[in-house]
């Protein structure tokens, strides 16, 4: 599958997203004392860490299709 650049920058910008979550989640982890809310933001760590992979390998994909005339 061809992406556009439209679609590749969409994809980037998720990606920024994302990480801004991720790093935010592992901050607060250090704050809270409340095992259940511990629990809930090592969920987030874990499901955002699997979406910036796959994230990445979609955007992978995307530039090594830029290269290719």
């Amino acid at each position: 599958m061809v992406y556009g650049l439209h679609e590749t920058l969409e994809v980037h910008e998720l990606s920024a997203f994302k990480a801004v979550c991720l790093t935010k989640s592992k901050t607060m982890q250090a704050l809270i004392f409340d095992p259940t809310l511990k629990a809930i933001l090592q969920q987030d760590v874990d499901l955002s860490t699997r979406q910036l992979q796959e994230l990445g390998t979609l955007l992978d994909r995307a530039i090594s299709q830029e290269v290719k005339p």
